[in-house]
Formats: structure tokens, sequence, C-alpha cells
């Protein structure tokens, strides 16, 4: 259902270099906007796209390309196999698409004599669908990295020369394993987060960087960053979990969307005891998340059911 939602977002990856936004584009009737959609999308027109839906999609767009990517790609194949349209009275118009004939959240409605896509209409439902499912998602990756921390952990030999302690890094710099994930040949074991990492990369991801490109990015509209410390909210009070540059003390994980109201609404932080805690930072939940230094749930942070 969520890649349903991916076509009325998708064009700013591409058009954004645009110099403008596009005015909405009308149409003669509702045949005529589905059959105007339905040639966008399996031409991949994203400029065409554009017109369709107009300026609010671009509110919409998610901040992670590749899960928009993807998406757009679902939603095409459910096209190819078939696209219906609905009429409720005398104004609007529904799509439904594919053999299971899921209702587009975008209805068409007619404004004078011409019909257009509603985008105030679909926009509730497209970010709901698409915030449940980055959110769930990003509860998953958290109790991922626990599991992953408590194996990585476990890997010091107890009679070696190798402290046991947590990783710092999510991905081992090259050589080393001093991260959750390294690569491994065949019959090697995996690394602790060599599941996730082979689920992320056949979605797209750990792609090849361009030369430069060192920041941050988002996996399913989440971003996740180790927490070395912890605050006098957590149990036993404030402390770093880093000795003599080695984490042995504990760990910890927040995550927190790529752009908030349309790829998340809630932050997530969570420890070695693995309960998640959820708490909504607002609009400026990317600035807040980044000066994030520890772990630290007070009252306003609110456990995650199991």
């Amino acid at each position: 259902m969520a890649a349903l939602l991916a076509v009325v977002a998708v064009w700013p990856a591409v058009g954004s270099a645009a110099p403008s936004v596009p005015l909405q584009q009308s149409f003669a009737s509702p045949e005529a906007a589905r059959q105007a959609l339905v040639d966008a999308v399996q031409h991949k027109d994203h400029g065409a796209l554009a017109r369709i839906f107009g300026p609010v999609a671009v509110e919409l767009e998610p901040g992670d390309p590749v899960e928009q990517a993807a998406e757009f790609d679902h939603f095409s194949r459910h096209v190819q196999e078939g696209i219906g349209l609905v009429r409720e009275g005398e104004t609007k118009a529904v799509l439904v698409i594919g053999a299971k004939k899921w209702p587009f959240p975008v209805p068409i409605v007619k404004r004078g004599d011409t019909w257009l896509f509603n985008m105030e209409e679909g926009r509730e439902e497209i970010v709901n669908r698409r915030i449940g499912h980055n959110e769930l998602l990003a509860i998953n990756v958290c109790r991922a990295y626990v599991d992953a921390q408590r194996e990585y952990y476990a890997m010091a030999e107890p009679d070696g020369e190798q402290l046991p302690k947590y990783a710092q890094r999510m991905i081992s710099r090259p050589g080393k394993k001093d991260g959750l994930y390294w690569p491994t040949a065949a019959g090697e074991k995996e690394s602790p987060l060599g599941p996730l990492v082979a689920k992320a990369k056949e979605e797209g991801y750990m792609q090849k960087r361009p030369a430069g490109d060192h920041g941050p990015r988002p996996y399913h509209g989440y971003y996740f960053r180790i927490l070395t410390s912890q605050g006098r909210n957590a149990p036993g009070g404030r402390f770093s979990y880093v000795v003599n540059n080695n984490m042995v003390a504990g760990y910890a994980l927040v995550a927190y969307p790529a752009k908030w109201g349309v790829s998340g609404v809630m932050t997530f932080i969570v420890n070695q005891r693995g309960r998640v805690y959820e708490k909504n930072l607002g609009p400026k939940t990317a600035e807040i998340a980044r000066r994030l230094k520890g772990y630290n749930p007070d009252l306003t942070w609110k456990l995650v059911d199991q």
C-alpha cells in the first residue's frame, strides 16, 4: 500500500533542478487525468508528474532518494497490472491500482469545467502511510542494533588480546573490524550487522558515494547515530560509555526522521537494555537530534510497545 503514494512525491528527486515549481495541470475529464498519470509513470517522465500533481507534491518529498525510487518502481509495476477509475458522484473520481484494486489516496475532483488531482485531500493519508511504515522499520533497526552490539562484544576471545568492547561505528573502516559491519568472504561468519546491511544493499542502499560525499544518508526515511554516553535520567545516572578510547560501559542509539512530518514524526532512542523510547521533537527534530550527546530518556520519552 505504501508504494501507491510514492508517485506523488517521486518527481522532486529528478525535477528539483527545475528553476521553479510548476503550476498544476488540469484535465477535460477524470479519464484524461488517469491516462496522463499512466503515460507519465510508464515513461518515467518526472516533469509530467510535476505538472500533474503540482506544488503540494514538493512538500511530500521524503528526503530519502533510495526509498523514493524503489517505491516509484513498485508503483509502476502496479500500474502495469491495471488502473481503473471509480466515479463518486458528479464531481469526484478515485483511481484503483493494480490487481488488488487499491484505492489511490489522491482523488480526481472537478473544479469549474476541468478536473485535477486534489493533493490537499490526499496529503494526510499519503503522509500517514509513509510515516507508519518508516517508524516501524526504525524501531526494528534499533532492536537489531542492540543485538548486533551484544554479538560484537561477545566476539572477543576470553583469553585473547582483544578487549571485549562495543563498536563505536556502524560500518567498519576498510580492512578493520571496528564497526558492526564489515564485508566477509564466502564461508566466513557474517558481521553482526551483516543481515541488515545485505537487506539494505538489495533495496539499493549502500551504493558507492561520489567523491567528497561523507554526510549521513537516511535508511527508509531515518538517520541513525550511535551515542557514546548517557545522561542523568538514564539508569545509573550520567557517565560516558567510553573508557580509554574503548566503549565498554554501555551503548546507545538515536534514530530520527530525515524530514519531520513527512518521512517520520517520532525520534527513537535505545540502549543496552533494549528498551526503545520515542518522542516527538517537533519541526526542529533534525537540529535537536544532531545535538543529542547521550541516551537520556526523561519522563517526556515514552516506552514503545514491545
